[in-house]
C-alpha cells in the first residue's frame, strides 16, 4: 500500500465546494461521552464504518488519529493538506481508478448531521449551476452531484462525486467517491468495502458539532527518500491524479 500527500484546492474537486457545508455553525454544542447509539438507528453496527469502541484491536489498521485505515492490495493513501494552515483536513483513498475521499466531524449526542448536510450540499451544487439526485445506497440515503467542467479539448462536460455519510456515536462520516465510482456500483464496490471498515476515533473532549476531527501522518509512513524507514509501512509519493471529467455532449 502507498501512501501520498496532496496540498487540497477547492477548485480541484466538485465535492470541496460542497463539502464546506459539513464545517458551518451550529447552536448545539457536543458533551464528553461513549459508547452510545445515535438517534438514527443500529443499522451502522451491521453495515459500518465503526467507532473506535466497536473493535477490540487497533492492530493491522493504517492510524491517521481520527481514522483507522484498514490496508488493501493497491490502496493508495494521499492525506488533503490545507494550504493556509498545513493542517490535514481530508485522506483519499485511490483504488484502481476511482478515489474515495473521507473526512470526520464532531457531532451532537442526541442526533444525526447527515439530513441536514444533505440538504447543503444540494444547496451548494445547485448554486455552482450543477445537478444533485439523492438516492438509496449501501449506507442509507446518499447524493449523487454533477458540476459543469471542461475537458481537456475545450469541450463541455461534467465532473461527478456520489456523497455518502454516516452518523455515530458523537461523530459524522462523510465519504466522497470520484472517477468511476461515482457513477459506476460495480466501480464503487472496492471503496464501499473500505469505507464500511473504517474506524472512526472520536476521544473524549467536548467539541462543536460540525468542528472537523484531527488527521495526521501515520507515525511509520516512510517519505521518499528518507533513511531508516521501517518495514512493511505505508510508503509516501506524491499523487498524480487529477479530476476526471465526463462527457456530455
Amino acid at each position: 500500500m502507498l501512501f501520498g500527500r496532496g496540498k487540497k484546492s477547492k477548485a480541484e474537486r466538485p465535492e470541496s465546494a460542497a463539502a464546506d457545508a459539513a464545517g458551518a455553525d451550529v447552536a448545539e454544542a457536543g458533551t464528553p461521552g461513549s459508547g452510545e447509539s445515535t438517534a438514527k438507528g443500529d443499522f451502522r453496527i451491521v453495515k459500518g464504518p465503526l467507532d473506535i469502541t466497536e473493535i477490540d484491536s487497533q492492530d493491522g489498521y493504517v492510524d491517521l488519529g481520527a481514522l483507522l485505515i484498514a490496508p488493501a492490495e493497491g490502496l493508495q493513501l494521499r492525506l488533503e493538506i490545507e494550504e493556509a494552515t498545513q493542517r490535514v483536513v481530508a485522506v483519499t483513498l485511490d483504488l484502481g481508478a476511482s478515489s474515495l475521499q473521507l473526512q470526520a466531524f464532531a457531532a451532537p449526542r442526541s442526533e444525526g448531521l447527515w439530513e441536514e448536510i444533505r440538504e447543503q450540499i444540494g444547496q451548494s451544487v445547485a448554486s455552482q449551476g450543477g445537478e444533485v439526485e439523492e438516492i438509496a445506497g449501501t449506507f442509507g440515503p446518499e447524493l449523487v452531484a454533477k458540476l459543469p467542467a471542461e475537458a481537456a479539448d475545450g469541450s463541455r462536460g461534467y465532473r461527478a462525486a456520489r456523497f455518502m455519510g454516516v452518523d455515530g456515536p458523537r461523530w459524522f462520516l462523510r465519504g466522497v467517491l470520484g472517477g468511476e465510482a461515482a457513477l459506476e456500483r460495480d466501480a464503487a464496490a472496492g471503496l464501499e468495502d473500505l469505507f464500511r471498515r473504517v474506524v472512526v476515533v472520536r476521544g473524549d473532549n467536548p467539541m462543536p458539532p460540525r468542528e472537523l476531527l484531527q488527521l495526521r501522518l501515520p507515525k511509520d509512513a516512510a517519505v521518499p527518500g528518507q533513511q531508516g524507514a521501517p518495514q512493511g509501512g505505508p510508503s509516501l509519493e506524491q499523487p498524480e491524479r487529477g479530476p476526471e471529467i465526463t462527457q456530455i455532449g
